[in-house]
């Protein structure tokens, strides 16, 4: 067995990258749009990795995802 030990600063680093943002921020923005309109994307840089989400924005996006569970469903497809 082989042993190795993560270079912490690396995976760091790695984890704060614009080619990651850029990879977080393509899945999200699948998802805003199979949920269709009233839902927002955004990302972010956090204290210790980048961060993608989408949210419903308007009432009517709220009203749905509540009662078909969109962001879930848009998830999993």
């Amino acid at each position: 067995m082989t042993k190795f030990q993560l270079n912490r600063s690396g995976v760091r680093e790695l984890l704060r990258s614009d080619e990651l943002m850029a990879e977080c921020s393509k899945h999200a923005k699948r998802i805003q749009n199979r949920c269709g309109d009233g839902y927002e994307m955004t990302t972010h840089v956090g204290k210790n990795r980048v961060n993608a989400s989408v949210h419903a924005k308007t009432i009517k996006a709220r009203k749905d995802n509540s009662k078909n569970n969109t962001l879930l469903k848009a998830m999993r497809g």
